[in-house]
C-alpha cells in the first residue's frame, strides 16, 4: 500500500542527517509482519534475493525497455553511477554510523548499501539520470508489531533526469511498485515458514 510522504518524514530516522538534499519519491508500507528485531531478515531477503525483482510481464517489459535505453544512451557506465559522477553518501555519514554497520549490497538490482541499524537500512544507486536512495525502515504496525516501510529518495541529474522521473512515473505505479510489493510479501512469507518449520 503506497503512504503519504509524511509517513516517512515524520519519523527520526538517521537517512535524513545525509540525504536532506534528496526529494522524497514514494513511500510504502510492506506486507512483512514481524518482530521488532526482525528488520536483519528483510534486509537479508533484500540482499540475497534471487530471480526476477519484478515478476510481472509489465514490470519485465519495462525494466528490459530501460536497459536498452540505458546501453543506447550510456546512462548507466561506471562513470555515470556513485564514485563518478557522485560520490558515495558513505562519505556524508556521521562517525558513529561510518564505524557501524554498512549492511549488504543488493545481488538482483544495483544497490549499494550505505549503512544498517536495528531499524533503518539504506542503499544507494546512480546513473547519469538519477541518484537514488532506497530506505529500509522497520515500524509499529500499531497491534504489538512491526513491518517494512520502504521509502524512494531521488536526486535528478539536470533537465535529463527531471524528464526521466516525470516520463516513468506513470509506469512505477501501474506496472513495477504493486507488483514488487506482492513478490516481497510473499517471499517474506515463504522465508517465514521456513523458520517456523525449523523451528518446531
Amino acid at each position: 500500500m503506497r503512504l503519504p510522504k509524511t509517513a516517512y518524514t515524520s519519523r527520526p530516522w538517521r537517512i535524513h542527517e545525509i540525504a536532506g538534499d534528496f526529494r522524497v519519491e514514494d513511500v510504502w508500507d510492506l506486507p512483512t509482519p514481524g518482530g521488532a528485531d526482525d528488520l536483519a531478515l528483510l534486509v537479508e531477503q533484500f540482499a540475497n534475493g534471487t530471480g526476477d525483482p519484478v515478476p510481472s510481464p509489465v514490470g519485465r517489459a519495462l525494466f528490459a525497455l530501460r536497459w536498452k535505453l540505458g546501453a543506447l544512451f550510456g546512462w548507466d557506465e561506471p562513470s555515470g553511477g556513485i564514485g563518478g559522477r557522485v560520490p558515495t553518501l558513505r562519505d556524508r555519514l556521521p562517525a558513529d554510523l561510518r564505524e557501524g554497520p554498512r549492511g549488504p549490497d543488493t545481488r538482483s538490482v544495483p544497490f549499494t548499501s550505505v549503512f544498517l541499524t536495528h531499524d533503518e537500512w539504506a542503499a544507494e544507486t546512480a546513473n547519469r539520470t538519477v541518484h537514488g536512495v532506497m530506505h529500509i525502515g522497520w515500524v509499529p504496525d500499531g497491534s504489538g508489531g512491526y513491518r517494512g516501510q520502504m521509502a524512494v529518495l531521488v536526486k535528478p541529474n539536470g533537465r535529463l533526469g527531471a524528464l526521466y522521473m516525470l516520463g516513468i512515473k506513470p509506469f512505477r505505479y501501474l506496472g513495477v511498485y504493486p507488483a514488487l510489493i506482492r513478490s516481497i510479501g510473499r517471499e517474506w512469507e515463504r522465508r517465514a515458514a521456513e523458520r517456523r518449520a525449523s523451528a518446531s
